[in-house]
């Protein structure tokens, strides 16, 4: 979910320096290297671009390649991709990557395996005779379905669906975009009732194809299995109750076996290209990812991704913690090879650099996403202006549906100025509100807060988050923490590259250059600023209203009946 990217956002870098062959002495640069070294490949797809990095043994990109592709908004409230846009995205991404890597002296043998990383609840369908796409994807931030999630609401059993599952009804997961699909796209339809419909999220609709479709491999990892609604989060398998709720029958779509995210043999080999039989051994949900590379490994760690959206991952151990504070229930990880899952608690923020990208495509305010922070730097503060980023509602730990993006306090004093430092403000904001909820949940107060994604590359932005927060930020050096995640994970599943979780926290430790951000404001300073932020979201509340319409020969108004989610789909 988001671009929980490392390159959306404030400080958004997409050259990408890289070093020169190894540090250490591994080897000797450029076109030369030890036979001994290896490397693990890691595919990173995200919400407005996918990447390819090759990491080494010391967990440091050698190569690298980045691709943007079209995001679509067919109607308000719709974000779409094109699946097979997605997929030759990422093989253009390797093919350039590993160039790099070959023009460096190093081979395809050396790459021991690959692992994935993806967005999360972005739901793909296609027809399981042919291997294509039955419609476009439909992107986890889409609020199309916010009148099935209001009607299910008020379906026996709703209640108990989080226990199940961790996640409240929202528009948020995969499972409302798939009954969203099931009544209104006649293909995805027609496909279900004649028993051709796969459903997947990204990481099983890549998996498939880079596999080659007529070998079927259809799998997906516990994280973004967890992301669904369909899997029960103690069992991490398909869940009977949960699927019936839904009105799903197994026996008409296949569903993607559930496996655990780090396995050498269940994600299969890539069958083409530059990585031909280099098998796939790793597969994690993009947070679950940073979560990961950040090295948070044990209860008690805590990591935020500022990419398109912003997440907050806290690891819980290894018994899931149900929310009483609006959060998310997730799995952080699962390694396998008898170790216990790991659990985490999760908070959404929909909007964070793709709020800086309103500012910048919407409004005009800058060319570039990395010049919002001069931007908001021209001004002292906010100048009493804040901005509820609502534009697909607010998620945790608010769970707004009817929120609408708004923006207050404004007056003739107003510069853009104040409104890009708002801009940057509301993610931290809601950052703190998410903070708050699980220390309740938790019963322990946070410390520090480790930080990634495109976002965190700003001084600024880092600094606003310690001063509203009152912890401590930290920003390690090398930021491209979540396809590290998916690298790590691969790698633990191959013999001979990473063995352990303290030898890859101690190889994080050892990097220089990592930046603390202590808290500067005055603490009642910060509590005022929170709560103008809280009035805000309050007043930001039921923009969104369309059970009711005026009719032209009636002076009242009249309700409009509420769509049957088991109505017939319509075009």
């Amino acid at each position: 979910m988001g671009d929980h990217r490392e390159t959306d956002g404030v400080g958004a870098n997409h050259s990408q320096p890289l070093p020169n062959g190894h540090t250490n002495g591994h080897a000797n640069g450029v076109n030369g290297h030890a036979d001994s070294e290896w490397f693990i490949g890691s595919i990173d797809q995200g919400t407005t671009s996918s990447r390819f990095l090759l990491f080494n043994r010391d967990m440091d990109p050698v190569a690298s390649h980045q691709m943007e592709f079209e995001n679509l908004y067919p109607e308000s409230g719709w974000h779409e991709h094109d699946a097979l846009e997605l997929l030759s995205s990422v093989e253009s991404c390797i093919e350039r990557a590993m160039e790099q890597f070959t023009y460096k002296g190093y081979s395809k043998s050396q790459v021991k395996a690959v692992g994935i990383t993806n967005q999360r609840e972005t739901t793909v369908c296609w027809d399981k005779n042919t291997g294509e796409p039955l419609c476009n994807a439909v992107v986890w931030p889409d609020t199309r379905t916010k009148d099935i999630v209001r009607d299910l609401k008020t379906c026996p059993g709703a209640h108990q669906i989080p226990e199940l599952c961790g996640l409240p009804l929202s528009t948020y997961p995969s499972s409302v975009k798939l009954v969203w699909l099931l009544q209104n796209n006649l293909d995805v339809r027609h496909a279900y009732e004649d028993g051709r419909l796969a459903f997947g999220t990204v990481d099983s609709w890549l998996i498939y194809r880079l596999n080659g479709k007529e070998k079927n491999i259809h799998v997906t990892d516990t994280t973004n299995a967890s992301r669904t609604m369909f899997m029960n989060l103690h069992t991490l398998q398909y869940d009977e109750k949960l699927l019936n709720f839904f009105g799903i029958d197994r026996t008409k779509v296949a569903l993607p076996k559930i496996v655990p995210s780090s396995d050498p043999e269940a994600f299969g080999s890539v069958a083409g290209g530059a990585l031909a039989g280099v098998r796939i051994a790793g597969c994690l949900g993009d947070q679950s990812s940073a979560l990961v590379g950040q090295c948070g490994f044990s209860a008690g760690q805590a990591k935020n991704t500022y990419g398109t959206g912003c997440f907050l991952l806290y690891n819980v151990g290894t018994k899931p913690v149900l929310s009483k504070y609006g959060l998310l229930a997730t799995v952080a990880f699962d390694f396998g090879k008898g170790r216990e899952p790991v659990y985490a608690l999760e908070g959404s923020i929909a909007v964070a650099g793709s709020g800086v990208k309103f500012l910048m495509h919407n409004l005009g305010f800058i060319r570039d996403s990395n010049k919002v922070g001069e931007l908001a730097e021209s001004v002292k503060d906010n100048g009493g202006v804040v901005f509820v980023t609502a534009f697909s509602g607010l998620f945790a730990p608010y769970w707004i549906d009817d929120a609408k993006g708004t923006i207050f306090g404004i007056t003739q004093h107003t510069q853009r100025g104040h409104i890009a430092r708002a801009t940057l403000e509301a993610t931290c904001f809601q950052t703190r509100a998410i903070l708050e909820a699980m220390e309740k949940d938790s019963n322990h107060k946070l410390e520090s807060l480790a930080v990634d994604g495109g976002m965190s590359n700003s001084d600024l932005t880092m600094q606003i988050q310690a001063d509203i927060s009152g912890i401590r930020v930290e920003r390690p050096a090398m930021r491209e923490t979540t396809a590290l995640g998916a690298a790590i994970a691969a790698g633990l599943a191959v013999e001979g590259c990473w063995t352990d979780f303290d030898e890859l926290t101690q190889l994080t430790r050892r990097k220089p250059g990592r930046k603390v951000f202590e808290p500067q404001v005055d603490a009642k300073k910060a509590q005022r600023m929170y709560h103008h932020w809280e009035r805000a979201v309050d007043m930001s509340r039921g923009w969104v209203r369309d059970d009711l319409k005026y009719d032209d020969d009636d002076d009242g108004a009249a309700e409009v009946d509420r769509p049957d989610i088991l109505r017939q789909p319509t075009l």
